[in-house]
């Protein structure tokens, strides 16, 4: 008995004094022991399937199904957004289909607002031309360089709140939280100007967004636009 006392001192000692790694590089030459210790695997939630497999017990399933349900929130939210986009587009065809029935300046702008207001949920959207020339009758009129003040010198768009400005909404502004704003450029001479898309929410247009949908619109109006000369 004493002998036997010695011996378990011993090993607790030695065990006292062994780090991890030298603990770990111990374990396979006691794996069949391990295995048949049902105390121990209990304590480390494993338990054992066959001879020569160890399966998770309850702490580890639960990383693991929530690790699956991260997963699945991931892949939800690419399907979310994917049919977000799919959807804009179908919109942005759609649209693009009404105002290709415009008669002219006037009835393009008219139809432009409607559309966006119903299929997008926006307050409305503008054309707006710098005072250089005659402007169509319910369209927008700026500043000589507006546009540069508005969008940049160098830039082709400006998206958020930054957009957002009377000029380019009239009345309208005051329930204008962000705004998407496209630079144009009309017919032969490049006559400056912008299409404008104004939102009720601050997130609506944000700087970190893409303008490819909004851009794809405001090409559109330029080449309808394009169809009638302005009258003086």
């Amino acid at each position: 008995m004493a002998s036997d006392y010695r011996d378990i001192q011993t090993k607790e000692q030695m065990l006292a004094l062994m780090d991890y790694q030298t603990l770990r590089d111990l374990l396979p030459e006691f794996s069949q022991e391990i295995q048949q210790d049902r105390d121990l695997l209990d304590s480390l939630s494993l338990q054992t399937k066959t001879r020569n497999l160890i399966d998770f017990g309850p702490a580890a399933l639960a990383r693991l199904e929530a690790k699956a349900i991260r997963d699945f929130d991931i892949r939800r939210q690419l399907e979310l957004t994917a049919r977000a986009n799919f959807d804009a587009q179908a919109q942005a065809h759609a649209l693009t289909l009404t105002l290709m029935e415009s008669r002219n300046h006037s009835d393009l702008a008219r139809r432009l607002a409607k559309e966006t207001q119903e299929r997008f949920g926006l307050v409305t959207a503008t054309i707006a031309l710098e005072d250089t020339a005659p402007i169509p009758l319910g369209w927008m009129t700026l500043d000589y360089g507006g546009v540069d003040y508005i969008i940049g010198e160098t830039e082709l768009s400006v998206l958020g709140p930054d957009g957002v400005c009377r000029a380019l909404f009239g009345e309208d502004v005051r329930r204008i939280k962000s705004a998407a704003v496209i630079r144009t450029a009309m017919w032969r001479d490049g006559r400056p100007g912008a299409v404008a898309f104004g939102s009720a929410d601050y997130e609506g247009f944000t700087p970190d967004m893409g303008a490819e949908l909004v851009a794809y619109v405001t090409r559109v109006v330029e080449r309808i636009a394009e169809r009638w000369p302005i009258l003086s």
